[in-house]
């Protein structure tokens, strides 16, 4: 008897494919947009996906304990993904406000100029 059943490994599954699009589909918007900051969060989506893997390592093996130790890095990766998610998301948000503010200045500054 395995682990888990074929509805939870195909959840499994079906969530680290979706996770590694979601990276894909971040990375190619931040092509796009010549933003960097997006490409910074698809790579703080990493250790996220790394804890996953982790995670569906340690079922394909049926919680094996001498595999016991993956459980500790996939909590460890969670917590470095979760840190380095919440950095991701100030760093778009510091960015869209830092260029808002750049805008309202030349607005502000075309304005002047024009009577």
């Amino acid at each position: 008897m395995h682990a888990l059943s074929i509805p939870t490994w195909i959840i499994h599954i079906s969530s680290v494919v979706e996770w590694i699009a979601a990276i894909w589909l971040i990375w190619t918007y931040g092509e796009i947009t010549g933003n960097r900051s997006w490409w910074a969060l698809s790579l703080a989506m990493l250790p996220a996906l790394v804890s996953a893997m982790c995670a569906i390592t340690w079922h394909f093996f049926d919680n094996a304990p001498s595999l016991e130790w993956l459980v500790t890095l996939q909590a460890a990766m969670t917590v470095l993904g979760n840190c380095t998610l919440c950095a991701a998301g100030w760093w778009i948000w510091f960015t869209a406000r830092k260029s808002d503010t750049e805008v309202t200045n030349k607005t502000s500054e075309s304005e002047l100029d024009y009577p």
